[in-house]
């Protein structure tokens, strides 16, 4: 990757990040008005897509362990095997896209179009310093096996 400086690689946890880009979309939404659309169908609709998003992170989460591998995202170099059944047959980050759908659903929530621009942000900040990273250990780690499967299943959806 050349003179690319690595040093925000891993350095956040995913959970944490998350919790900087829901506030993000807090601060924005408070700028700007609100949708008009009603704060049932918000919150039905942002609730429904939270939870199939802590779902989805949650499957990935319980994949992992049933496969006796970490799910530290600061030390994937010290993962034990590669994952790609289960939720990880359709997505090599479910995880990841979980907290993108619980904060797109957040967003939603919030009722600020201009929050949800903080959304690709969000995808930009973890594609390069997290998923990335992650890709070049899983690739030390597992070589051809993780080239065919990277090749064969997507990294978002």
């Amino acid at each position: 990757m050349g003179d690319q400086d690595h040093s925000l690689d891993l350095k956040i946890p995913p959970a944490v990040l998350a919790v900087v880009f829901a506030f993000a979309m807090w601060l924005v939404s408070r700028a700007t008005p609100v949708l008009e659309i009603s704060l049932t169908y918000r919150l039905g609709v942002g609730s429904a897509l939270a939870a199939a998003g802590f779902i989805l992170a949650l499957s990935g989460i319980v994949t992992f362990r049933g496969a006796g591998t970490t799910i530290h995202p600061t030390a994937p170099h010290t993962a034990s095997s590669l994952v790609t059944t289960g939720v990880y047959r359709f997505t090599r980050n479910p995880m990841y896209l979980g907290i993108l759908l619980v904060l797109l659903g957040w967003g939603l929530f919030l009722g600020s179009l201009p929050s949800l621009f903080i959304l690709p942000l969000f995808v930009a900040y973890m594609s390069r310093f997290q998923i990335l990273p992650e890709e070049r250990a899983m690739a030390a780690l597992f070589g051809s096996e993780y080239a065919a499967y990277r090749h064969k299943v997507r990294r978002w959806i």
